[in-house]
């Protein structure tokens, strides 16, 4: 049976009329243009049962409204409902039929106002659009139950246009948190070419990229393509490899689409849906069971309307013998006609039994968009009452409407705008100041039952006036993937990259596609896909696979360490050969070699030496406070106090060997001297030393700087100055004793100490100036090893040039420590 989008299918008059426009048949005949005789008429066919049950609704609320005596009491609403077809055309010829109030749209007659006083409808966005460009001149009010494209909400462009189902703006976003959700970052998608497609995919795109979700491809169809078009949107699903589809289809464009996909054996993709198709019955059947199993999406919530299931199973083409909208929707129904005299075809009685068979017209199972048609007429109900006063006489037993004659279109507006309502199943009804209701979705998936057919079960929910973060909800219960796998598809462009590496894009590709790179020496990252590596704070360091910071090596010369338990156990051992000499020379303290070599002082220089070797064992070990100010400052005194020594051993001798006065009396007046020079010496070097610690003291330092992967602690100087003034007495104090040691080398007298001092002296100075280059250069805790070896090393040099041959007349040339041998000259 065909319908003719040009008249009214059905129709009832009332005091007030409220027009609807429904996609009552699917297919539209394209008539062909010759531009030289008159257009034939557009002609529809293929009923669509679930648009069909979308009019009936209306129907429904309206006679509920009318048998309501609360609700427009003495008001009658009747009803004028067209068909759209599914098109922009025919819907264009419907509104100018509903607001003409002609059979012909173009008729001689037109009258001032329009036959209807708001309009239900249309079930497509860009049929909606165009249905308004007309109806808002006469700011005629709209409401959809299923037009969703966000630029419906524009309230400059649509001042008189409200909806019951939510915006594409909030499903295309709920849809990208869906797909990251799932870790979906690798998705195609296909959309129907038109306002509600072209206008949810661009929302949907912007949204997943915000997410970090790219989309491989992204494909157009209309419903009106050519076969071959399809073919090849279907053959680019399946040439891609992203496995999860995305498709923004109207149900018509779906249809079209999964009649091709099963063609091309398209299976195996995980198929995300939107409220259009997500819930439609026609497609959960076996057929595409194969293909479909398994898809989630987002529709509205799903309600029940207390006797509309009756409403419908009453509808018959007896109560309209002559319509025919009736008449096609029984035949369709029960496959048979009431033509007479058709071969092979049933003949339709009308006695047959809605009950008895099950369609989308009958199935009330899934009643979503149908209560957003109840809602529409609901709300455009309680607008009127408000608008006429209805039951604000204030007599009690007055509930009637202030009637008028001419309703003004704009002050309906505006009492829509203000509706706030709650039907009997406790949904609440209102709009935004956009005439948007507010953006709840259920999250469907297609799952078998134990019959083995498809079901639609609730899986979670999304609420866009919850906070961030708490839109997105799941209620545990498990989900049926793509080809009925237990085990989530994956569907990414590039394998995650693992903690310790960060993503690299690759030239030319989405930022989904990537290569893996390792983070760098002290960087971390330490999650799956992580943009960036992060650097370790100052003090830790990346561990060997790059996923976390610990604590830096911390670095300083220790006992333990081999390098350390060596110079400890030579600074010992210097100690105690030190302490071996001293007690040699004191056991011969009275013999003509130790007199003759100053006791007083070789002694004093014996201490000192024990000391130098010691304080080299504060170098070594965690540097703290105290050790810091000690081992510069020790070292610095004893050196000092050795010099001195040295210097007071050197003058004797050369007073000694210059004097033209008797020995005796020389000795007793240059020892004074010694002493107060030794005094003399080392105290300056004292002083220089309390300035430094008292001024700027050495401290702990934690050197990051040298080596990034370790920490070197060491004593900071504190003052440069101070440790170069220290170190530069020292050198002054040592060329000294080297000048005067070398002048006196050659003076008459078997045992001349001023030619080993001259030695000591060279040993002493060469160790020192190549320890200068030595300790600048040296990293880390070489630093301090150096300064400990060149105190070693001149301990040693002072030692044993000095006291050698001492020792060795002393031990073993007894017969040599005689006041002959002293006295006499080479």
């Amino acid at each position: 049976m065909l319908g003719n989008p040009e008249f009214p299918l059905l129709s009832k008059d009332g005091d007030i009329t409220i027009g609807g426009v429904f996609s009552i048949h699917s297919q539209i005949s394209k008539p062909p243009l010759s531009f030289t005789d008159t257009p034939e008429p557009l002609i529809c066919s293929r009923i669509n049962f679930r648009e069909f049950r979308f009019a009936q609704t209306m129907i429904f609320a309206i006679e509920e409204i009318n048998n309501s005596s609360s609700l427009l009491p003495n008001i009658s609403i009747g009803y004028k409902l067209f068909d759209s077809c599914g098109s922009t055309l025919p819907s264009t010829r419907a509104l100018m039929g509903l607001i003409n109030g002609q059979e012909r749209t173009l008729a001689k007659i037109c009258h001032g106002q329009s036959s209807v006083h708001a309009i239900i409808g249309a079930s497509e966005s860009s049929s909606t659009i165009v249905m308004l460009q007309i109806s808002g001149i006469f700011q005629i009010p709209v409401i959809s139950h299923f037009a969703t494209c966000a630029c419906l909400s524009n309230r400059k462009e649509y001042p008189s246009f409200f909806r019951t189902i939510p915006s594409d703006y909030y499903q295309s976003r709920a849809l990208a948190k869906l797909v990251k959700q799932f870790g979906w970052t690798w998705v195609g998608a296909v959309r129907s070419d038109n306002d509600y497609g072209n206008n949810g995919m661009a929302t949907f795109i912007a949204a997943a990229s915000q997410e970090g979700v790219c989309v491989e491809y992204s494909e157009a169809i209309s419903r009106t393509d050519p076969k071959e078009q399809v073919a090849r949107v279907v053959r680019v699903i399946r040439s891609g490899s992203a496995r999860v589809l995305v498709a923004f289809l109207a149900q018509s464009e779906m249809d079209i689409l999964l009649e091709e996909a099963l063609n091309q054996n398209l299976t195996g993709l995980q198929w995300v849906g939107v409220e259009s198709w997500i819930t439609a019955g026609n497609f959960a059947n076996r057929k595409y069971s194969s293909i479909l199993i398994g898809t989630v999406g987002f529709t509205i919530r799903k309600a029940k309307i207390t006797g509309l299931r009756e409403f419908l199973l009453q509808v018959n083409p007896r109560q309209d013998p002559q319509n025919t909208l009736l008449r096609e929707f029984w035949e369709a129904s029960f496959d048979c006609t009431f033509q007479s005299g058709l071969q092979g075809q049933n003949q339709c009685t009308g006695s047959e039994r809605l009950q008895d068979i099950n369609n989308l017209f009958t199935d009330v199972s899934q009643l979503r968009i149908s209560n957003n048609v109840y809602k529409a007429v609901y709300a455009m109900a309680h607008a009127m009452h408000n608008m006429l006063k209805c039951g604000q006489s204030g007599d009690v037993m007055n509930l009637s409407c202030n009637w008028k004659d001419n309703l003004d279109p704009q002050q309906v507006v505006k009492h829509l705008q203000g509706v706030n309502f709650t039907l009997q199943s406790g949904e609440s009804v209102y709009f935004d100041r956009n005439g948007d209701p507010v953006a709840t979705y259920e999250l469907v998936n297609w799952q078998r039952d134990q019959a083995g057919d498809i079901v639609f079960v609730a899986v979670g929910s999304y609420n866009a006036s919850e906070p961030n973060g708490k839109q997105f909800t799941m209620n545990g219960i498990n989900i049926t993937w793509a080809a009925e796998s237990p085990k989530r598809p994956q569907s990414v462009c590039s394998e995650s990259c693992l903690p310790g590496f960060r993503q690299a894009a690759i030239k030319g590709k989405p930022i989904c596609c990537f290569s893996c790179i390792s983070c760098a020496a002290g960087e971390i990252s330490n999650s799956n896909n992580s943009a960036e590596c992060s650097r370790c704070p100052l003090e830790y360091w990346s561990n060997e696979d790059h996923s976390q910071c610990i604590p830096k090596v911390i670095e300083f010369l220790s006992h333990g360490e081999t390098m350390g338990a060596i110079l400890t156990t030579f600074s010992l051992f210097g100690a105690s050969l030190t302490s071996v000499v001293l007690c040699i020379f004191f056991q011969f303290r009275d013999t003509p070699l130790v007199k003759a070599s100053n006791s007083e002082l070789s002694f004093l220089l014996l201490f000192s030496l024990t000391l130098c070797f010691l304080c080299s064992l504060t170098f070594i070990g965690r540097p703290t406070e105290w050790s810091c100010m000690l081992r510069h400052t020790a070292f610095g005194i004893t050196f000092a106090l050795c010099m001195s020594c040295v210097l007071a051993k050197t003058i004797a001798v050369v007073i000694a060997f210059r004097a033209r006065r008797p020995s005796n009396t020389v000795l007793q007046c240059s020892a004074p001297l010694q002493r107060t020079s030794v005094l003399s010496c080392t105290l300056l070097q004292v002083v220089v030393c309390v300035l430094w610690l008292t001024l700027a003291p050495p401290f702990p330092y934690k050197n990051t700087a040298h080596a990034s992967e370790r920490i070197i602690l060491e004593c900071d100087l504190g003052s440069p100055i101070g440790f170069w003034t220290v170190l530069g007495y020292i050198g002054v104090l040592a060329t000294l004793c080297l000048i005067l040691a070398f002048l006196a080398r050659k003076l008459p007298d078997n045992f001349n100490e001023a030619k080993f001092i001259t030695f000591s002296m060279l040993i002493f100075c060469a160790v020192w100036i190549t320890f200068i280059p030595a300790y600048v250069s040296s990293p880390g805790k070489l630093t301090v090893a150096v300064e400990i070896f060149a105190i070693l090393a001149s301990s040693f040099g002072l030692l044993f040039c000095i006291f050698t041959p001492k020792c060795y007349i002393l031990l073993m040339k007894p017969e040599r420590n005689t006041k002959k041998q002293m006295m006499r000259k080479n």
